[in-house]
C-alpha cells in the first residue's frame, strides 16, 4: 500500500523532534537541519518577538513544512507520474502531484524556503525545489525506495539520485559504445527476421536495450571488484545475449537455425534442446582490460526454473572459489513481467536471499516488462501496480525505466550494481519496453492486442530513437 503519511501532520512532529534536539545541541542534527533551525530562528526573532505556547504558527513556517512535505511526497510516490512507458499512458494516481496536493500555490514558486537544504540545493526557491525533484523521481526513470527500513540505504539512494537529478552525463566515447551495442541488438534481430522468416526466436525487438544495459553491469562490475557473473534467463532475448554478450559466433547460432552442428562448437554437449534454451561460458575483456568471466545457465521452458539453479551456483563458487567473498561473484536473473509477477519460484528464491544458508552478496533482477504475458495485458495478470512488487519482501530498491531512454536504462543499471556491491541485497531493474511481434514469431498479436499494436507498428525501434 502506497504511503500516504506526508498528507498528514507527522512530519510536523517529527520536524518538532528535530528540533528540540537542536535546541539543546545544534551538533545533534545533520548539518542541513542546522541551517535550516537557524533559519527558523532567524524568522521567529525578526522584529524582536518569539512566539510564546498558545500562539498560531506563523505562515512562513507552515509553509517550510509543506515544501519538506512535497520533497517526501515525489521520493515516495514519484514514481507513479513518471515518463516510463514508451508506447502507452500511464495509468492516473491520486492524489496527484499537484502544488495543491501539499498546500502550496503558484504564488509560492519564487519565494525562498529554507527547506531546499533537504535536497542539496541550500534556501532556493519553490520552483528550484520543484524543478529537482521532479527531474530526479518523474523523467525516465522512477525509483520505489521509501519503504526500506534502513535510513543509511534511504539516505545513499537520495543522495546519489538527487546529486545528478538521475540524468546520466555520458562522456561521448561511453555513449558511442551505448550505440554500437544497440546496433548490434537490432541488425541482429532484423537479420534473423529476414534470414529465417517464420522460425521461432522468442525475439528481443522493442526491448534492445537490455543489451548495453548488460554491458553496462559487466563494465561497471569488473571496476568495483567483480570477477565473475552468473545469468538466468527464459527464452526471449537469449539468441541475442549469446552473440552480442557472451560471444557466442553467429556462424553457431546460424547453424542451429539451418538444423547444423559442428563437433568444435562449445555448445555440442547440449545436444537435443533448442537454441533458445542453450547456455554457453565466456570470458571477456572490458573496455579497462579487465578480465570478466561469463556464465549463461541453460533454461527448460518453465521461465523461472533456472533462479535457483543460478543462485546455487553463485553460492558454490563463493564458498569454494572465492573463499567466502560474495564481491567477487554476481547473479544476474533477467525474467518476463509475467513471470515474475506469477510464479511461485520468484517469491520462494527471493525470500530466501538473505538467509545465511543461501545468500549470494545480492541478486541484480533485469525484467523485459513488455506488459503482456503470453496474449494477457497486464491490468488482467495481477494485483499489483507493478510486475516487480516481489521486492518489497526483502526491502530490495526497485528502478523502473524507460526501455527507449538507452542512456538512462544504463545510468540504472550502474547504480544497482554500486548498491548491490555496497549493501549485499538484492536490486531490480523494471525495463518498460513491448514486444515487436507476437509470444513468438508465428503469433499475430492484432487478434488479442489491436490497439496497442497499432502503436507498436508505428513505433521506432530503441536504435532509432537514440540515434
Amino acid at each position: 500500500m502506497d504511503n500516504l503519511t506526508y498528507l498528514s501532520n507527522a512530519d510536523s512532529a517529527y520536524v518538532d523532534g528535530l528540533y528540540q534536539s537542536y535546541k539543546q545541541d545544534p551538533q545533534s542534527v545533520d548539518f542541513g537541519w542546522q541551517k535550516f533551525f537557524e533559519g527558523f530562528d532567524f524568522g521567529q526573532n525578526a522584529g524582536g518577538t518569539t512566539s510564546s505556547v498558545g500562539e498560531a504558527t506563523p505562515e512562513h513556517v507552515l509553509k517550510e513544512i509543506n515544501v519538506l512535505n512535497m520533497i517526501n511526497g515525489y521520493r515516495d510516490r514519484g514514481h507513479l507520474f513518471t515518463h516510463t512507458n514508451p508506447v502507452r499512458e500511464r495509468r492516473k494516481y491520486y492524489p496527484g502531484k499537484e502544488l495543491e496536493t501539499f498546500g502550496l500555490a503558484e504564488a509560492d514558486m519564487n519565494t525562498v524556503f529554507n527547506a531546499g537544504v533537504e535536497v542539496g540545493l541550500g534556501p532556493a526557491t519553490l520552483k528550484d525545489i520543484r524543478q529537482l525533484v521532479e527531474d530526479t523521481y518523474c523523467r525516465s526513470i522512477g525509483a520505489e525506495f521509501k519503504y526500506i527500513r534502513n535510513p543509511e540505504k534511504i539516505k545513499w539512494l537520495q543522495d546519489r539520485m538527487e546529486a545528478d537529478r538521475n540524468m546520466p552525463k555520458f562522456s561521448l566515447d561511453t555513449k558511442k559504445r551505448i550505440l554500437n551495442k544497440l546496433n548490434h541488438a537490432v541488425v541482429f534481430e532484423n537479420f534473423l527476421g529476414t534470414k529465417f522468416l517464420g522460425q521461432k526466436r522468442f525475439s528481443l525487438e522493442g526491448a534492445e536495450s537490455l543489451i548495453p544495459a548488460l554491458e553496462a553491469v559487466i563494465e561497471k562490475g569488473a571496476e568495483i571488484g567483480i570477477q565473475e557473473f552468473v545469468i538466468g534467463m527464459a527464452h526471449r532475448g537469449r539468441l541475442n545475449v549469446l552473440t552480442n554478450i557472451m560471444g557466442k559466433s553467429y556462424k553457431s547460432v546460424f547453424s542451429e537455425f539451418e538444423g547444423k552442428t559442428y563437433a568444435d562448437d562449445p555448445e555440442v554437449n547440449f545436444g537435443g534442446d533448442v537454441k533458445y534454451h542453450l547456455g554457453f561460458s565466456s570470458e571477456v575483456k572490458t573496455n579497462d582490460g579487465k578480465s570478466v568471466h561469463l556464465s549463461l545457465a541453460p533454461n527448460p521452458s518453465h521461465l523461472e526454473t533456472v533462479d535457483p539453479i543460478v543462485e546455487g551456483m553463485v553460492r558454490s563458487k563463493i564458498d569454494f572459489k572465492y573463499e567466502g567473498d560474495s564481491s567477487k561473484i554476481a547473479p544476474i536473473i533477467i525474467h518476463g513481467d509475467a513471470a515474475i509477477a506469477g510464479q511461485g519460484v520468484v517469491y520462494e528464491v527471493t525470500q530466501m536471499s538473505k538467509l545465511d544458508g543461501y545468500k549470494t552478496g545480492g541478486t541484480v533482477h533485469i525484467v523485459i516488462n513488455n506488459q503482456i504475458g503470453f496474449t494477457t495485458n497486464y491490468k488482467d495478470a495481477r494485483s499489483g501496480t507493478y510486475c516487480t512488487d516481489v521486492a518489497k519482501i526483502t526491502s530490495s530498491p526497485v528502478f523502473h525505466v524507460n526501455g527507449d531512454d538507452a542512456e538512462a536504462v544504463v545510468y540504472a543499471i550502474n547504480l544497482a550494481v554500486e548498491y548491490r556491491q555496497k549493501y549485499k541485497t538484492d536490486v531490480f531493474i523494471d525495463l518498460l519496453c513491448y514486444r515487436r511481434f507476437g509470444h513468438n514469431e508465428a503469433d499475430e498479436p492484432k487478434f488479442t492486442q489491436p490497439l496497442l499494436y497499432k502503436i507498436i507498428e508505428k513505433h521506432p525501434n530503441p536504435k532509432e530513437v537514440y540515434a
